[in-house]
């Protein structure tokens, strides 16, 4: 299906956001909530760049995705 979901919810202070691929194909974007609105557009745009550049089709180590993905930011 390809869509993108959003959530605000409360995540640890240092968990800005994440992003999980559900079974329908689904993206579920889940946003700390205890930052400000300019914080909560950043971390989504980042999420969005990893949905649009197709890293959870990706084999490499999570880390090494956040150290690309932090490159291009």
């Amino acid at each position: 299906m390809k869509e993108i979901v959003v959530r605000l919810m409360p995540l640890p202070a240092h968990v800005h956001a994440f992003t999980i691929l559900d079974a329908q194909g689904d993206y579920n974007v889940y946003i700390n909530d205890a930052m400000s609105a300019e914080q909560r557009l950043r971390s989504f745009a980042h999420e969005k760049r990893h949905i649009d550049n197709d890293d959870f089709a990706k084999e490499s180590r999570a880390t090494e995705i956040e150290r690309l993905a932090a490159t291009a930011e």
